[in-house]
């Protein structure tokens, strides 16, 4: 059911027809459009704007096609497409409330279901285990003349001090954000690393003059500053190894995805498929909007949007056909509830922008428009082909 069950819905509306709960619906319809958008609507041109939202994403779908245009239009694209998935599920809701619907399954549960945030460990070389959410700010210890300081905006920022000997040896840490999770850190070079939800950073208290080396699980944003001694940056993940000077990218590691996604969006990095054992193949040379896939088997490089690859550390997921199941994996790791599948499950590609500070319910509100039903049992939640009863 989709934008033609939504046209009768408004024409029983212009006819009058409307019992007093669809027309609540409609109104609150008006408030999502005039809200999110810059449509100007007045009673009875619901449908006339409709047809000119379609026509916006056919348009810039088509823009978004030829380079270089696709990072600008995209935002607007998917922000528009979220639009409308908003205002036709709101229909489906409605129209299925007399059956068993999803909405009646998850609903009281997936409201009480926030959103992750700033929330992470750091553990330290000997052993010991900080929980950052719960640490004051302000300068947390100091390690071999390295002060490590955490602020008020969830980050954590390592700096020299007078008390730093270029003889000092560098101590091991890592930075682990939970399922829920997310948090910034700035290394000892001035490099910025954003860690998405059940991540984690190995790296030294500070970078030695022969290289500056991180060990990423997980998903991670990196703004790799320019070392004035020329030192390369390199990041080990599963399967691969990536070497940059200075440079802005995005890595998706996490290890119950097919494949190491890295997402290029500004300078250049080289890429290679670790071996079994242990060397690697020759790297392929990233260019700006472009990303490589490794798994155990093979290296693939193709052309992206880039701002749908990193738009979660900005507060949004941003989904272009994008396969269910991936999508539920993305939306377990923010929300930190389990996901199961009952019966067949269709083939089913999402698109769209929706905001990462939404509670759950919000978002499987959106999702159930496309032919499935969601069921919770505590924090689980159970995905099924929409006809089961």
């Amino acid at each position: 059911m989709n934008r033609i069950k939504a046209e009768e819905l408004i024409k029983k509306y212009k006819e009058g027809n409307l019992s007093a709960d669809e027309k609540l619906v409609l109104e609150k319809w008006y408030a999502t459009l005039e809200e999110t958008s810059n449509l100007h609507l007045e009673p009875g041109e619901l449908v006339k704007n409709l047809d000119d939202i379609w026509k916006t994403i056919e348009l810039n779908t088509t823009l978004a096609d030829k380079r270089p245009v696709i990072k600008t239009i995209w935002k607007r694209v998917a922000a528009i497409a979220a639009i409308l998935s908003l205002v036709i599920i709101s229909v489906i809701y409605f129209s299925s409330r007399s059956e068993k619907s999803s909405g009646s399954d998850y609903r009281s549960i997936a409201k009480t279901i926030k959103p992750g945030g700033n929330k992470a460990t750091l553990t330290l070389s000997n052993g010991e285990i900080i929980i950052l959410d719960s640490a004051s700010n302000g300068k947390l210890l100091e390690q071999a003349g390295i002060s490590i300081t955490k602020t008020t905006d969830g980050q954590i920022i390592y700096t020299a001090n007078g008390n730093h000997k270029p003889t000092d040896k560098p101590l091991i840490n890592t930075i682990t954000t939970p399922t829920g999770g997310q948090y910034q850190i700035q290394l000892p070079d001035g490099s910025k690393v954003w860690l998405n939800a059940q991540s984690s950073l190995r790296y030294p208290s500070f970078f030695n003059d022969k290289e500056r080396l991180v060990t990423l699980t997980g998903e991670a944003y990196f703004e790799i500053a320019k070392s004035p001694k020329k030192q390369n940056f390199k990041v080990i993940t599963i399967n691969q190894t990536l070497e940059v000077l200075g440079t802005h990218f995005n890595i998706n590691a996490y290890s119950n995805e097919a494949s190491v996604k890295t997402t290029l969006l500004e300078g250049q990095v080289k890429v290679s498929r670790l071996l079994p054992d242990k060397n690697v193949e020759m790297p392929v040379l990233l260019k700006p909007g472009q990303q490589s896939s490794v798994s155990a088997k093979t290296l693939n490089v193709e052309n992206v949007a880039p701002a749908q690859f990193t738009s979660w550390k900005d507060g949004s997921f941003a989904f272009k056909d994008t396969d269910l199941k991936t999508v539920m994996r993305t939306l377990s790791r923010w929300y930190n509830i389990n996901v199961s599948y009952e019966g067949t499950i269709p083939n089913l590609e999402f698109s769209g922008e929706l905001n990462r500070n939404l509670n759950l319910d919000q978002i499987l509100d959106v999702l159930s428009f496309y032919q499935v039903h969601f069921k919770m049992e505590g924090k689980n939640l159970i995905v099924a082909p929409s006809n089961t009863k």
